[in-house]
């Protein structure tokens, strides 16, 4: 009898000795978590675990127009790419209420950079659009999130125009053949075989009928003055489609593999109306990477240029005009974007390669000054698109940014408050 109440005290003697090096070894590895990442103004997740939260690129809209609803995307996994019937899962965040995710509908179509173009439509504050896969085809969805109804659009969407009536659209199935993780799988690609297919290209879409036309030919690009010759084995394809402001133009990135490996290629940037008329090449020195308009008429973008090499260029459109912005001071490539004001350019970059830090960061063009926001821990991954980039957007008030980042380990949403920097002019 005594024996068994001396057992019992040391049992649960043990369990709570358990429960204290538990709680103790969870701290550690919280406080390890947070030595991750450095940030330098108010900051929050505002979605966790078990399941990875993320939005994907940085050149749309997630914030509705009040700034309380965030759309995001949901799954269970982040360790390999997307198979035809892998679902994310899509909802929003309603920071009113305590980051409650709502859940709003699935898609089948998407990739881990760019999702499945998921974004509030443009002019609306209660329909977003995203991409989804019917059967054997690429469709896109308008969904009201409040009311549920929906509308399927017969083409997926790349680009949104900014009164929300029409599109830009390609093939996407080509598109993750050409450039893994930026196009979708589950679609047969028709012109596989084929380098630069006449049938192929930037579609026009009209949002209201869903009535859609090929306005800029794959095979028309190839054939328009290439600075570099396409060797045998290599394919061209289009990617990186923008509107811009007002919607009298749009910009895209043609692109050709250097060699049959495919392990590299040449850009060129282009502009045009919407139609595909008034063709217009901005940039055509091998090296466009991501940009953004800064009005209608002015893009940045990271790029080459003979005189200067890589920097940050401000082109003028239909001008042969480049100018260097932020040299000496915006020394990497990032996901730009100037903030609703146009007073700051909003950007991030890849991992320091010894400290695998990724920055975020403002710059002020009209000073000079750059506030660093922070940086973030980003493991090394075997396969690059399962990267997770920090993709920096801007809330339509210009007060808060929203990042994706996986230094807990896993990847989420967090939102950071720049108020107290952009609104000290």
């Amino acid at each position: 009898m005594q024996d068994t109440a001396v057992d019992a005290k040391c049992g649960v003697l043990t369990t709570l000795v358990a429960l204290v090096l538990l709680a103790a070894l969870r701290s550690r590895a919280a406080a390890a978590q947070e030595t991750r990442c450095e940030v330098h103004v108010p900051y929050r997740a505002i979605t966790s675990g078990p399941k990875a939260h993320w939005f994907g690129y940085y050149d749309k809209y997630q914030f509705d127009p009040t700034g309380r609803y965030v759309l995001g995307m949901e799954v269970d996994f982040e360790d390999r790419p997307p198979r035809p019937d892998d679902l994310v899962r899509l909802g929003m965040v309603d920071l009113e209420d305590g980051d409650r995710w709502i859940p709003l509908a699935e898609s089948r179509a998407w990739c881990w950079q760019q999702g499945c173009m998921f974004q509030w439509l443009p002019g609306s504050d209660c329909e977003v659009i995203y991409n989804d896969r019917k059967g054997d085809r690429f469709v896109a969805v308008v969904l009201n999130v409040f009311t549920k109804t929906a509308r399927v659009i017969p083409n997926p969407v790349y680009a949104v125009s900014p009164d929300g009536t029409q599109a830009v659209s390609l093939n996407f199935a080509r598109v993750g053949r050409t450039r893994p993780g930026y196009g979708y799988v589950g679609v047969a690609d028709p012109g596989v075989d084929e380098a630069h297919p006449d049938d192929d290209g930037i579609f026009l879409v009209d949002l209201a009928s869903g009535e859609s036309r090929l306005v800029v030919k794959l095979d028309q690009m190839a054939r328009l003055g290439l600075p570099e010759p396409t060797t045998p084995g290599t394919q061209h394809w289009f990617n990186h489609l923008l509107f811009n402001p007002d919607g009298s133009r749009f910009i895209f990135l043609h692109r050709w593999h250097r060699t049959a490996a495919r392990t590299n290629w040449y850009t060129r940037m282009f502009t045009a109306r919407p139609d595909g008329t008034g063709l217009h090449c901005v940039a055509d020195h091998n090296m466009v990477s991501h940009f953004i308009w800064r009005n209608p008429r002015e893009i940045l973008a990271w790029s080459t240029e003979p005189d200067h090499g890589d920097r940050f260029h401000l082109y003028r459109d239909q001008e042969d005009v480049a100018h260097i912005i932020g040299d000496g001071v915006l020394k990497t490539d990032g996901h730009c974007t100037y903030s609703p004001d146009g007073e700051w350019v909003l950007t991030d970059s890849y991992p320091d390669r010894k400290t695998r830090m990724q920055p975020l960061m403002l710059f002020h063009p009209d000073d000079g000054r750059l506030v660093e926001l922070g940086k973030f821990y980003l493991a090394p991954v075997d396969d690059v698109q399962l990267r997770c980039d920090l993709h920096p957007r801007w809330s339509r008030d210009g007060g808060s940014v929203c990042i994706d980042s996986k230094h807990s380990g896993q990847r989420q949403m967090y939102i950071l408050d720049v108020r107290a920097i952009v609104s000290a002019k």
